[in-house]
Protein backbone atom coordinates (compact mmCIF):
# COMPACT_ATOMS: atom_id res chain seq x y z
CA UNK A 1 0.00 0.00 0.00
CA UNK A 2 2.49 2.52 0.68
CA UNK A 3 4.36 1.89 -2.34
CA UNK A 4 1.10 2.50 -4.30
CA UNK A 5 -0.06 5.39 -2.18
CA UNK A 6 3.82 6.95 -3.23
CA UNK A 7 3.17 6.78 -6.69
CA UNK A 8 -0.42 8.48 -6.42
CA UNK A 9 1.90 11.33 -4.38
CA UNK A 10 4.35 11.14 -6.78
CA UNK A 11 1.99 12.11 -9.46
CA UNK A 12 -0.11 14.76 -7.45
CA UNK A 13 3.01 16.47 -7.30
CA UNK A 14 4.25 16.78 -10.57
CA UNK A 15 0.79 18.21 -11.05
CA UNK A 16 1.42 20.77 -8.86
CA UNK A 17 4.58 21.88 -10.95
CA UNK A 18 7.24 19.37 -9.02
CA UNK A 19 10.03 17.97 -10.82
CA UNK A 20 11.49 14.29 -9.45
CA UNK A 21 14.98 15.58 -7.56
CA UNK A 22 18.10 12.83 -8.89
CA UNK A 23 19.14 12.84 -5.08
CA UNK A 24 17.29 14.01 -2.11
CA UNK A 25 19.52 16.19 -0.91
CA UNK A 26 19.25 17.54 -4.01
CA UNK A 27 15.23 18.36 -3.40
CA UNK A 28 13.31 21.58 -1.67
CA UNK A 29 10.60 19.72 -0.97
CA UNK A 30 9.76 16.16 0.74
CA UNK A 31 7.66 13.53 1.80
CA UNK A 32 8.07 10.55 3.86
CA UNK A 33 5.17 8.06 3.50
CA UNK A 34 6.36 6.62 6.82
CA UNK A 35 5.47 2.86 7.91
CA UNK A 36 4.38 2.38 11.85
CA UNK A 37 3.73 -1.20 11.51
CA UNK A 38 7.36 -1.98 13.00
CA UNK A 39 9.60 -0.20 15.52
CA UNK A 40 12.77 -0.69 13.54
CA UNK A 41 10.82 0.73 10.23
CA UNK A 42 9.65 3.81 12.31
CA UNK A 43 13.57 4.57 14.17
CA UNK A 44 14.47 4.66 9.99
CA UNK A 45 12.15 7.31 9.03
CA UNK A 46 13.68 9.27 12.56
CA UNK A 47 17.02 8.81 11.43
CA UNK A 48 16.38 9.60 7.73
CA UNK A 49 14.81 12.99 8.32
CA UNK A 50 16.81 14.27 11.31
CA UNK A 51 20.14 13.23 8.48
CA UNK A 52 18.27 15.45 5.78
CA UNK A 53 17.45 18.33 8.05
CA UNK A 54 21.41 18.51 8.86
CA UNK A 55 21.64 18.70 5.27
CA UNK A 56 19.63 21.04 4.12
CA UNK A 57 18.06 23.42 6.51
CA UNK A 58 15.64 25.06 4.10
CA UNK A 59 14.02 21.25 2.74
CA UNK A 60 10.49 21.66 3.64
CA UNK A 61 9.27 18.52 4.75
CA UNK A 62 5.83 16.77 5.18
CA UNK A 63 5.50 13.77 6.91
CA UNK A 64 2.63 11.39 5.98
CA UNK A 65 1.24 7.52 6.12
CA UNK A 66 1.56 5.16 9.62
CA UNK A 67 2.91 7.88 11.88
CA UNK A 68 1.61 11.23 10.93
CA UNK A 69 -1.53 11.38 13.27
CA UNK A 70 0.32 10.08 16.33
CA UNK A 71 1.04 12.79 18.85
CA UNK A 72 4.23 11.24 20.49
CA UNK A 73 5.67 10.98 17.00
CA UNK A 74 4.31 15.10 16.15
CA UNK A 75 6.45 16.04 19.87
CA UNK A 76 9.20 14.29 18.61
CA UNK A 77 9.51 15.80 14.98
CA UNK A 78 8.02 18.93 15.73
CA UNK A 79 11.31 20.92 15.33
CA UNK A 80 11.90 19.09 12.01
CA UNK A 81 8.96 18.45 10.25
CA UNK A 82 7.23 21.35 8.70
CA UNK A 83 3.68 19.38 8.01
CA UNK A 84 2.04 16.18 9.31
CA UNK A 85 -1.07 15.10 7.46
CA UNK A 86 -3.05 12.30 6.48
CA UNK A 87 -2.55 10.67 3.39
CA UNK A 88 -6.06 11.31 1.94
CA UNK A 89 -5.51 14.78 3.37
CA UNK A 90 -2.22 15.68 1.65
CA UNK A 91 -4.02 17.13 -1.83
CA UNK A 92 -5.94 19.41 0.97
CA UNK A 93 -2.87 20.77 2.48
CA UNK A 94 -1.31 21.38 -0.62
CA UNK A 95 -4.01 22.57 -2.85
CA UNK A 96 -6.98 24.68 -2.21
CA UNK A 97 -9.10 21.71 -3.64
CA UNK A 98 -9.91 18.55 -1.63
CA UNK A 99 -9.44 15.49 -3.68
CA UNK A 100 -10.02 12.14 -3.76
CA UNK A 101 -6.28 10.68 -3.76
CA UNK A 102 -7.45 7.18 -4.75
CA UNK A 103 -8.78 8.84 -7.80
CA UNK A 104 -5.53 10.39 -8.56
CA UNK A 105 -3.57 8.96 -11.69
CA UNK A 106 -0.43 7.19 -10.24
CA UNK A 107 3.10 7.18 -11.14
CA UNK A 108 3.82 3.73 -11.79
CA UNK A 109 7.45 2.84 -11.60
CA UNK A 110 7.22 -0.44 -12.71
CA UNK A 111 6.23 -0.95 -16.93
CA UNK A 112 4.46 -4.82 -16.61
CA UNK A 113 2.91 -4.87 -13.09
CA UNK A 114 0.82 -2.24 -11.30
CA UNK A 115 -0.31 -2.07 -8.10
CA UNK A 116 -4.06 -1.18 -7.63
CA UNK A 117 -5.82 0.20 -4.24
CA UNK A 118 -9.23 -1.22 -4.07
CA UNK A 119 -9.81 -0.55 -0.72
CA UNK A 120 -8.61 1.38 2.39
CA UNK A 121 -8.44 1.59 6.15
CA UNK A 122 -9.20 -1.09 8.43
CA UNK A 123 -12.33 -2.27 10.80
CA UNK A 124 -10.92 -5.00 12.51
CA UNK A 125 -8.71 -3.24 15.52
CA UNK A 126 -6.39 -6.34 16.04
CA UNK A 127 -4.77 -5.34 19.73
CA UNK A 128 -1.28 -4.62 18.33
CA UNK A 129 -1.76 -2.89 14.81
CA UNK A 130 -1.64 1.28 14.23
CA UNK A 131 -3.63 0.52 10.77
CA UNK A 132 -7.12 1.49 11.67
CA UNK A 133 -5.44 4.65 13.77
CA UNK A 134 -3.53 5.68 10.80
CA UNK A 135 -5.83 5.00 7.94
CA UNK A 136 -9.12 5.28 9.06
CA UNK A 137 -11.72 2.78 9.09
CA UNK A 138 -12.52 1.26 5.49
CA UNK A 139 -13.59 2.65 2.23
CA UNK A 140 -14.11 0.78 -1.01
CA UNK A 141 -13.50 2.49 -4.62
CA UNK A 142 -16.70 1.64 -6.71
CA UNK A 143 -16.41 -1.34 -9.05
CA UNK A 144 -16.76 1.04 -11.97
CA UNK A 145 -13.41 3.45 -10.88
CA UNK A 146 -11.45 -0.16 -10.57
CA UNK A 147 -12.24 -1.01 -14.14
CA UNK A 148 -11.75 2.58 -15.71
CA UNK A 149 -8.00 2.23 -14.21
CA UNK A 150 -7.06 -1.37 -15.37
CA UNK A 151 -9.12 -0.60 -19.05
CA UNK A 152 -6.13 2.00 -19.11
CA UNK A 153 -3.43 -0.55 -18.14
CA UNK A 154 -4.47 -3.16 -20.36
CA UNK A 155 -4.30 -1.09 -23.33
CA UNK A 156 -0.61 -0.14 -22.39
CA UNK A 157 -0.19 -4.15 -22.00
CA UNK A 158 0.44 -4.57 -18.58
CA UNK A 159 0.79 -8.33 -17.63
CA UNK A 160 0.44 -8.38 -14.08
CA UNK A 161 -1.80 -6.43 -11.10
CA UNK A 162 -2.07 -6.60 -7.39
CA UNK A 163 -5.13 -5.76 -5.80
CA UNK A 164 -4.51 -4.13 -2.84
CA UNK A 165 -6.02 -2.96 0.38
CA UNK A 166 -5.46 -3.53 4.55
CA UNK A 167 -8.14 -6.29 4.30
CA UNK A 168 -8.51 -7.02 0.61
CA UNK A 169 -10.95 -9.35 0.50
CA UNK A 170 -13.04 -6.93 2.87
CA UNK A 171 -14.10 -5.07 0.07
CA UNK A 172 -17.48 -4.31 -0.61
CA UNK A 173 -18.88 -1.06 -3.23
CA UNK A 174 -22.73 -1.78 -3.52
CA UNK A 175 -23.99 -5.58 -4.07
CA UNK A 176 -20.51 -6.43 -5.10
CA UNK A 177 -18.23 -8.15 -2.85
CA UNK A 178 -14.87 -9.21 -3.77
CA UNK A 179 -15.31 -12.18 -4.80
CA UNK A 180 -17.40 -10.88 -7.04
CA UNK A 181 -15.27 -7.66 -8.60
CA UNK A 182 -12.28 -10.09 -8.87
CA UNK A 183 -14.21 -12.64 -10.97
CA UNK A 184 -15.42 -9.58 -13.03
CA UNK A 185 -11.86 -8.41 -13.59
CA UNK A 186 -10.67 -11.48 -14.62
CA UNK A 187 -12.98 -12.43 -17.27
CA UNK A 188 -12.87 -8.88 -18.20
CA UNK A 189 -9.06 -8.81 -18.54
CA UNK A 190 -7.97 -12.57 -19.62
CA UNK A 191 -4.68 -11.73 -20.81
CA UNK A 192 -3.79 -9.67 -17.35
CA UNK A 193 -2.37 -11.45 -14.32
CA UNK A 194 -4.38 -11.20 -10.71
CA UNK A 195 -3.02 -11.02 -7.56
CA UNK A 196 -4.41 -9.48 -3.83
CA UNK A 197 -2.81 -8.36 -0.90
CA UNK A 198 -3.58 -8.90 1.99
CA UNK A 199 -6.18 -11.10 3.20
CA UNK A 200 -8.24 -11.76 6.24
CA UNK A 201 -9.09 -15.37 7.03
CA UNK A 202 -12.54 -13.72 8.34
CA UNK A 203 -13.06 -12.85 4.97
CA UNK A 204 -11.40 -15.80 3.33
CA UNK A 205 -14.70 -17.10 1.81
CA UNK A 206 -15.88 -20.59 -0.40
CA UNK A 207 -16.75 -17.95 -2.57
CA UNK A 208 -13.32 -16.56 -3.04
CA UNK A 209 -11.79 -19.72 -3.31
CA UNK A 210 -14.15 -20.57 -6.35
CA UNK A 211 -13.21 -17.69 -8.18
CA UNK A 212 -9.61 -18.20 -7.67
CA UNK A 213 -10.32 -21.97 -9.01
CA UNK A 214 -12.10 -21.29 -12.13
CA UNK A 215 -9.86 -18.10 -13.52
CA UNK A 216 -6.50 -19.30 -14.76
CA UNK A 217 -5.23 -15.30 -14.55
CA UNK A 218 -5.51 -15.39 -10.61
CA UNK A 219 -2.32 -16.22 -8.84
CA UNK A 220 -2.46 -19.60 -6.95
CA UNK A 221 -0.04 -18.03 -4.40
CA UNK A 222 -2.62 -16.55 -1.41
CA UNK A 223 -1.52 -14.36 1.33
CA UNK A 224 -3.19 -15.62 4.34
CA UNK A 225 -1.86 -14.03 7.99
CA UNK A 226 -2.22 -16.36 10.51
CA UNK A 227 -0.39 -13.84 12.67
CA UNK A 228 -0.13 -16.45 16.21
CA UNK A 229 -0.84 -20.20 16.01
CA UNK A 230 -2.57 -20.23 19.23
CA UNK A 231 -5.59 -19.89 19.68
CA UNK A 232 -5.58 -18.12 22.46
CA UNK A 233 -2.79 -15.58 21.84
CA UNK A 234 -5.31 -14.79 18.48
CA UNK A 235 -8.20 -14.48 20.84
CA UNK A 236 -5.74 -11.85 23.25
CA UNK A 237 -4.52 -10.29 19.73
CA UNK A 238 -8.39 -9.64 18.81
CA UNK A 239 -8.47 -12.31 15.86
CA UNK A 240 -11.85 -13.26 15.22
CA UNK A 241 -10.89 -17.03 14.77
CA UNK A 242 -8.70 -20.06 16.29
CA UNK A 243 -6.40 -22.37 14.75
CA UNK A 244 -8.75 -24.94 13.87
CA UNK A 245 -10.75 -22.46 11.86
CA UNK A 246 -7.61 -21.06 10.14
CA UNK A 247 -6.35 -24.74 9.30
CA UNK A 248 -10.29 -25.78 8.02
CA UNK A 249 -9.81 -22.77 5.61
CA UNK A 250 -5.98 -24.44 4.27
CA UNK A 251 -7.36 -27.80 3.54
CA UNK A 252 -10.73 -26.50 2.16
CA UNK A 253 -8.67 -24.32 -0.24
CA UNK A 254 -6.22 -27.36 -1.22
CA UNK A 255 -9.18 -28.99 -1.75
CA UNK A 256 -11.01 -26.21 -4.16
CA UNK A 257 -7.74 -24.94 -5.88
CA UNK A 258 -5.41 -28.06 -5.50
CA UNK A 259 -2.28 -26.37 -7.01
CA UNK A 260 -2.56 -23.39 -4.36
CA UNK A 261 0.35 -22.12 -1.95
CA UNK A 262 0.50 -20.12 0.71
CA UNK A 263 2.16 -17.19 2.45
CA UNK A 264 1.62 -15.42 5.93
CA UNK A 265 2.76 -12.65 8.73
CA UNK A 266 3.50 -14.29 12.24
CA UNK A 267 4.10 -12.39 14.74
CA UNK A 268 7.00 -13.85 17.84
CA UNK A 269 6.67 -12.42 21.50
CA UNK A 270 3.19 -10.65 21.30
CA UNK A 271 2.70 -10.48 25.22
CA UNK A 272 2.31 -13.47 27.62
CA UNK A 273 3.56 -15.23 24.36
CA UNK A 274 4.56 -18.61 26.38
CA UNK A 275 6.61 -21.27 25.24
CA UNK A 276 3.39 -23.37 24.73
CA UNK A 277 1.89 -20.94 22.69
CA UNK A 278 4.86 -20.66 20.67
CA UNK A 279 5.10 -24.19 19.81
CA UNK A 280 1.50 -24.15 18.71
CA UNK A 281 2.89 -21.74 15.76
CA UNK A 282 5.18 -23.84 15.03
CA UNK A 283 2.87 -26.92 14.61
CA UNK A 284 0.94 -24.53 11.99
CA UNK A 285 4.15 -24.11 10.13
CA UNK A 286 4.63 -27.46 10.03
CA UNK A 287 1.42 -28.46 9.28
CA UNK A 288 0.82 -26.29 6.44
CA UNK A 289 3.59 -25.60 4.82
CA UNK A 290 4.14 -22.13 3.82
CA UNK A 291 6.20 -21.16 1.00
CA UNK A 292 7.11 -17.64 2.27
CA UNK A 293 6.70 -16.28 5.86
CA UNK A 294 7.07 -12.41 7.50
CA UNK A 295 7.73 -13.38 10.66
CA UNK A 296 7.55 -10.03 12.86
CA UNK A 297 8.96 -9.60 16.51
CA UNK A 298 6.43 -7.80 18.26
CA UNK A 299 6.79 -4.46 19.28
CA UNK A 300 4.69 -2.53 21.38
CA UNK A 301 2.43 0.87 19.69
CA UNK A 302 1.48 3.62 21.25
CA UNK A 303 -2.26 4.03 21.03
CA UNK A 304 -3.15 0.18 20.43
CA UNK A 305 -5.11 -1.79 22.85
CA UNK A 306 -1.55 -4.22 23.53
CA UNK A 307 0.17 -1.05 24.65
CA UNK A 308 -0.61 -1.27 27.81
CA UNK A 309 0.74 -4.98 28.33
CA UNK A 310 3.96 -3.83 27.98
CA UNK A 311 6.98 -5.81 26.08
CA UNK A 312 7.83 -8.37 28.70
CA UNK A 313 9.43 -10.85 26.52
CA UNK A 314 12.92 -10.63 25.56
CA UNK A 315 14.47 -9.34 22.35
CA UNK A 316 17.04 -12.57 22.57
CA UNK A 317 13.68 -14.86 23.19
CA UNK A 318 12.02 -13.07 19.95
CA UNK A 319 15.02 -13.63 17.92
CA UNK A 320 15.10 -17.39 19.30
CA UNK A 321 11.97 -17.94 17.78
CA UNK A 322 12.07 -16.02 15.13
CA UNK A 323 15.07 -18.24 14.10
CA UNK A 324 13.12 -21.58 14.82
CA UNK A 325 10.45 -20.57 12.45
CA UNK A 326 12.33 -19.53 9.90
CA UNK A 327 14.27 -22.64 9.50
CA UNK A 328 10.80 -24.34 9.41
CA UNK A 329 10.49 -22.24 5.96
Amino acid sequence: MNVSDSERIASFLEQQGFVLAKKIEDANFVVFNTCGVRQTAEHRAYGMIHDLRKKNKDVRIILTGCLANRKDVQIRMRNVVDLFTEIKDLPKNLSKERINYLSIKPKHTNRFQALIPIMTGCNNFCSYCVVPYARGREISRSKKDIFSEIKKLSKKKYEEIVLLGQNVNSYRDKKNNFPKLLNFLAKKFPKINFRFLTSHPKDFSTELMEVIAKNKNISRKIHLPIQSGSSRILKAMNRPYTQKHYLGLIKKARKIIPDVIFTTDIIVGFPGETEKDFQESVKVFRKVGYNEAYINKYSPRSGTAAYSLGDPISQKEKKRREKLLRKII
